[in-house]
């Protein structure tokens, strides 16, 4: 038995169970990973039962062509194929290959329900590649890791079982059995670092040092066990750090160290699957830490924001300006129907209002009960407001609704983001926190029933 069909009975012989789904582009990588597969298979030296997926990004003008391609070989290895053809579009400060590799992955996830291994035909080459990639971009250990054997994707594993196995090993494999595959185009388009990599300065590092695809995959190796420890170490300082699923101590954030500290958030990004922050905006995030307390700093990271309040950081979606937004409540539908639903905007949910009590519940619902309006008040529901005074049902004097928000600790964000109900220009109620005096139910049959299936924090 050979070196790549001895890599992949030892991947997959502790489960010979799972579903096996190959990541099949055509190319001489995937094929003789295929084949190897196929054989192994034949040879009843693999019980798994094998499915083929091949993703058509439509990037190229033979991709058609290499879609037969793929249905042509699973025939002739009698192997399930799965396609799909995608149609891509770049966008903003993301490439067009980083599109393709996740729409690809999402695919793959998608091709079977039940845990499965989800293999590539990556090898020692490409891990090369993959290092300098990452050595150009300035990045941290868990960059300089390039490629695992062996990680999760959602239910699945993915797995490299040939990450040891050189590109000229691969060949000597595909011409020993006479294979043919796909040559892509793109691939010798040195445009793209990682074929500018392979083209030229790889060979040269090659001739200079023989063995420096495995010196590297060593260097990887160190930087992964390196990053292991450096996440136990955050996953430690998560656990004192944090307060809820989206907040973190600002206290115990500053008992760590500047280092410890960057590290930490990252980890917590990391947890919520967000993109990492730039080392001039971990900066700025220590920084803002230890603002004057009557302030409350936000920074704005690529796709979230963390914003300080009092003694926490928070963690939240980059929000929309909903302060004109206002929706008009038609009262006679309530006549007619047991309820009203109103759909907010930003992925705040709804606001239900009915004259039946609800009392079903859940961990996101608030719900509560007020006076219907008089026959020719106007219901709205409004984020903005001209800061009118207002009597909470728990309070003894009136007080303007600033104050009173702020006298609920609601993080100056929350506040832009609370529904309120009026009656013609009266404020009736803070949807999730209170009813204003006046407006409380009295049990009548009349009373309207408010609930809010409010947004989910992260």
């Amino acid at each position: 038995m050979n070196t790549i069909e001895s890599a992949l009975v030892k991947c997959f012989n502790s489960a010979p169970e799972k579903k096996i789904i190959i990541a099949y582009s055509g190319g001489v990588d995937s094929q003789v990973l295929l084949v190897a597969l196929a054989t192994l298979k034949q040879r009843e030296q693999l019980s798994n039962n094998i499915v083929v997926c091949h993703v058509n990004h439509g990037l190229s003008p033979n991709a058609d062509s290499w879609q037969a391609f793929a249905q042509q070989q699973c025939d002739r290895y009698s192997l399930p194929l799965i396609t799909r053809k995608l149609q891509l579009k770049k966008q903003p400060q993301q490439s067009l290959e980083a599109i393709a590799r996740d729409a690809r992955y999402q695919v793959l996830i998608q091709a079977s329900i039940e845990p499965a291994f989800i293999v590539t035909g990556h090898h020692l080459n490409d891990q090369t590649e993959t290092f300098l990639l990452a050595l150009k971009r300035g990045s941290g250990l868990k960059g300089l890791s390039a490629m695992p054997e062996n990680s999760v994707l959602a239910q699945h594993n993915l797995l490299r079982p040939l990450l040891s196995v050189s590109r000229d090993e691969i060949l000597s494999y595909a011409q020993q059995h006479e294979l043919s595959w796909i040559e892509d185009e793109s691939n010798t388009d040195e445009h793209y670092d990682r074929n500018f990599l392979r083209h030229q300065i790889i060979p040269a590092l090659s001739e200079r040092w023989p063995s420096i695809n495995k010196t590297i995959a060593r260097s990887a190796r160190h930087c992964f066990e390196a990053q292991q420890l450096l996440n136990e170490l955050a996953e430690q300082d998560l656990t004192v750090c944090q307060t809820a699923p989206d907040k973190l101590s600002i206290v115990k954030l500053n008992s760590l160290s500047e280092a410890r500290l960057k590290n930490l958030l990252r980890h917590f990004l990391a947890n919520h699957q967000l993109l990492m922050p730039t080392g001039q905006q971990l900066a700025q995030i220590c920084q803002q830490l230890n603002a004057n307390n009557d302030k409350s700093p936000v920074i704005q990271l690529a796709n979230c924001c963390l914003r300080r309040f009092q003694h926490e950081l928070y963690l939240t979606h980059i929000y929309q300006d909903i302060s004109s937004w206002q929706h008009t409540i038609d009262v006679d539908t309530l006549a007619t129907e047991p309820s009203v639903s109103v759909a907010l905007p930003d992925q705040l949910g709804a606001v239900s209002i009915s004259t039946n009590s609800n009392t079903s519940n859940t961990d996101t619902t608030w719900q509560t009960a007020i006076k219907q309006p008089n026959v020719r008040q106007l219901v709205t529901i409004r984020f903005g407001h001209n800061n009118p005074t207002c009597l909470p049902e728990y309070r003894q004097h009136s007080r303007s609704l600033k104050k009173v928000l702020q006298e609920l600790a609601i993080p100056p964000w929350q506040r832009k983001r609370l529904p309120f109900i009026f009656y013609d220009d009266e404020l009736v109620a803070v949807v999730g926190h209170f009813v204003c005096q006046g407006y409380l139910a009295d049990n009548a049959d009349n009373d309207y029933f408010i609930s809010w299936q409010s947004e989910l924090s992260f």
